[in-house]
């Protein structure tokens, strides 16, 4: 397979710092409430619902009633989010919670502070319906010969089509090709330069309401995905480096807070009340019915409530990044639960 994972995991995770001049800032919300604590750049690794609580803490003010005082940017990829935080130009990140454990291997020990979600909201995948109809692609062996669209080499995305075409057999018969940011590769399969893409549920909610799409792999539904995983998995998070923990705790919990109060506007709000806070200014990219779906969705099954990732939780995350899909197992042992996660944070915000 073109994408076997061959690499110099140091390489791997900090190469191409030099290339990160493109990225720009996307409807930067500045909090200037109480900006005791300072200023801290903060970036999320794309657009989606699936980092609602980052989004309604910008537009609420929740991070400059903490007093901080937040700068937002898409960082448009997991890889580029890691790459962003290790050469210091963020303070904090949110993307794959592979991220932690994916840093710290590359010399770079980062934890996770914050979770968003327990179901890995983007490993799904859609193909085009006039193949899914005429039965040329129906399940994941159909793949076999054909390509499928990820977003970046060693990204989320990928490995998750690498553990999906392994689990169906055919992950030697399969070209995983990275195409950039989720919208890139909806476009792509829409125009068929890609056989299958992998999906978050708003990219699959947008190709079924237009019609054209259909998923041939849906974990977004509670059955599915404990046939699949067998319970929690974290799949967005937020993290920072170790070195901020441990020289800016406060700056820490004062972020971590924000988003805590964030998840609580979620929890104790319908999905078109959440949308009516963030959708203008953060995610008008999709459809409005199609994010209202995705959030109600979320709320029932997907976002993590009380923000607590659990060893469980995390053990079998690095179950899928193990067995030589990310990295060796000997690899993942050197990043247990204890020196990746801290929910410390989540508890003081919580009163736990």
């Amino acid at each position: 397979m073109s994408t076997s994972p061959q690499f110099n995991t140091r390489r791997r995770v900090l190469a191409a710092a030099g290339a990160l001049a493109g990225v720009s800032l996307l409807n930067g919300r500045v909090a200037f409430a109480q900006p005791k604590l300072g200023r801290v750049a903060y970036g999320q690794g794309s657009i989606d619902p699936f980092f609602t609580a980052g989004y309604v803490a910008l537009k609420k003010g929740y991070f400059g009633d903490a007093g901080l005082e937040v700068e937002y940017l898409n960082s448009q990829s997991g890889p580029r989010t890691n790459q962003l935080l290790a050469a210091g130009q963020i303070v904090f990140g949110a993307t794959a919670a592979t991220a932690a454990p994916a840093l710290t291997l590359a010399g770079k020990p980062a934890t996770l502070v914050f979770g968003f979600d327990r179901k890995l909201t983007y490993a799904n995948v859609i193909v085009r319906r006039e193949d899914f109809d005429s039965g040329k692609i129906k399940s994941l062996k159909d793949l076999a010969g054909k390509r499928v669209g990820a977003t970046q080499p060693q990204s989320s995305t990928w490995l998750m089509a690498l553990y999906l075409m392994q689990k169906a057999g055919v992950a030697d018969k399969v070209d995983i090709r990275p195409l950039g940011d989720l919208a890139t590769m909806l476009g792509a399969l829409k125009t068929g330069s890609v056989a299958a893409s992998m999906a978050t549920m708003s990219m699959m909610e947008q190709a079924r309401q237009e019609g054209w799409g259909v998923p041939i792999f849906d974990a977004t539904t509670e059955s599915s995905w404990n046939e699949f995983m067998g319970g929690d998995v974290p799949g967005i998070a937020a993290l920072t480096l170790q070195d901020t923990i441990q020289k800016r705790p406060e700056t820490v919990q004062a972020f971590v807070t924000a988003l805590v109060k964030a998840q609580d506007f979620i929890s104790g709000h319908s999905a078109a009340a959440v949308a009516d806070a963030i959708y203008d200014d953060y995610l008008n990219a999709f459809p409005r019915a199609a994010i209202e779906k995705t959030l109600g969705v979320y709320q029932e099954t997907v976002f993590l409530k009380d923000n607590l990732i659990t060893q469980d939780a995390y053990d079998r995350m690095t179950a899928i990044m193990g067995d030589g899909r990310q990295f060796s197992n000997d690899e993942i042992k050197t990043v247990p639960y204890a020196r990746c996660v801290d929910m410390s944070f989540v508890r003081r915000a919580r009163g736990l």
